[in-house]
């Protein structure tokens, strides 16, 4: 999945392998080699096609106002399109303005690809970085999530390797959060399943809950709309496994240092995802030798759905997360802000890249490796280069179940070879497993 404006899934330390006397610099150099003929593999679409769903009435779902009725689930939300409306006050002058999905059935882009020679074991390399033509299974490329207004909402690429596909999906993030998407896309699965094999009903599924609120916006969103001017920098990409067992090694390490310095009730409230990300943070600094006096920052998204009051339904198809810091706050001020904020509110450009950060995103609950469309389980999970910087952490299910996670590591070159040499991190990391295939 490649979330747009949020976002568009190995090892490279032998472990305790016969390679260990291998020199690191002959060890980066066959990755390079490996890497660096993979990403010259040529990725060719072959044909193109916009997928529209069914004729109905015409229909807005607005994003910035207050509540529409929910009646009879509208027409399909990601085969439309956003649509800005200007609000004039008596002067005529501009004082606001609302956003809203137009619903008028713009249909979906679909594409089909054909990676000549590449073969599945070239796209999921154990034990090495992410290769970059995994980024070119992803369409519309360079767009961020503004571009809803022309561009489709939601696209699919369908790439034929030699002896596999790979299935990328490209997902404005103003329509939903993670959890909604992967909703979505488990639905989809579900239907092509059922289409594929004998005729059976369909799972029971609640219908999908659209109604929204926020305030109405500025005047003007043109000023909030980034768009990268220059290359981006250099980048790493390694996905990572840490198994169950791993995980609560960790977890143990962290209820004990919490005791160690008399916090008893965080020992017990510690979770293994709480463990995993303090690794991955205290390694991040030290990889980036940040100076003793610098003050770092960690982030990670949360699903809020469970948190407010009420919470919201389990169907709720919309953005429903937030950015939580390490740094503590009252509940009382949080409060107050936020009161004061529907007093006046305002937007304001999010950005997510600090220099001496660290930000996660995704979630293991995904049920991505549950998205079986008629051919078996995924063997893996990648993502696209959307919102990739140093420090960016994208976690994923582990593909063996269990409580096992995947961790998308993103990092400047010089950051990575650092972090390749961190012996504490490494001896948390398990090691590679690559997917069993049917015959």
């Amino acid at each position: 999945m490649d979330a747009r404006g949020e976002s568009d899934t190995h090892l490279k330390k032998i472990h305790q392998f016969s390679l260990a006397n291998i020199s690191n610099d002959v060890i980066e150099k066959a990755t390079s080699l490996i890497c660096s003929a993979v990403a010259g593999a040529a990725v060719q679409v072959v044909s193109r096609r916009t997928v529209k769903p069914p004729p109905r009435d015409r229909e807005r779902i607005p994003l910035t106002t207050p509540p529409w009725p929910t009646r009879s689930p509208p027409t399909n939300p990601v085969a439309g399109r956003l649509a800005t409306n200007q609000h004039r006050d008596d002067r005529g002058r501009v004082v606001c303005c609302s956003v809203s999905v137009d619903c008028a059935g713009q249909g979906v882009e679909l594409l089909e690809a054909v990676a000549g020679g590449v073969a599945v074991s070239d796209v999921i390399l154990p034990d090495s970085y992410v290769p970059r033509l995994v980024r070119s299974f992803f369409p519309l490329d360079k767009a961020v999530n503004y571009d809803g207004h022309e561009r489709p909402l939601f696209a699919v690429q369908i790439t034929e390797l030699a002896d596999g596909v790979f299935v990328g999906f490209v997902y404005n993030h103003a329509l939903s959060d993670g959890t909604a998407f992967w909703d979505y896309i488990g639905t989809w699965a579900e239907i092509s399943r059922a289409t594929l094999g004998a005729p059976r009903a369909l799972p029971p599924r609640a219908a999908p809950l659209f109604e929204s609120w926020s305030p109405d916006g500025g005047a003007d969103l043109g000023g909030l709309i980034a768009r990268p001017t220059q290359p981006p920098p250099p980048q790493r990409e390694w996905m990572l496994r840490f198994s169950e067992e791993s995980l609560a090694v960790l977890k143990d390490r962290a209820r004990q240092e919490l005791l160690v310095a008399g916090d008893a009730a965080g020992a017990a409230a510690v979770t293994m995802l709480q463990a995993l990300g303090s690794l991955l943070w205290r390694c991040f600094v030290r990889a980036r030798r940040t100076a003793p006096d610098q003050e770092v920052m960690f982030r990670a998204s949360a699903n809020n759905r469970a948190r407010l009051r009420p919470p919201l339904p389990a169907g709720y198809f919309g953005n429903a997360i937030g950015a939580v810091s390490r740094r503590p706050c009252a509940h009382a001020g949080v409060r107050a802000r936020a009161a004061a904020w529907a007093v006046e509110p305002g937007l304001s450009a999010f950005r997510l890249f600090d220099p001496n950060g660290m930000f996660i995103s995704s979630s293991p609950r995904f049920d991505m490796y549950g998205c079986d469309f008629g051919w078996g389980k995924p063997l893996a999970a990648r993502s696209g280069k959307a919102n990739k910087y140093d420090g960016k952490v994208s976690l994923f299910p582990g593909r063996e179940g269990g409580g096992s996670i995947d961790a998308e590591v993103v990092l400047a070159p010089e950051h990575m070879a650092a972090l390749e040499l961190d012996d504490e991190f490494w001896a948390a990391v398990s090691p590679d497993v690559p997917p069993a295939r049917k015959g």
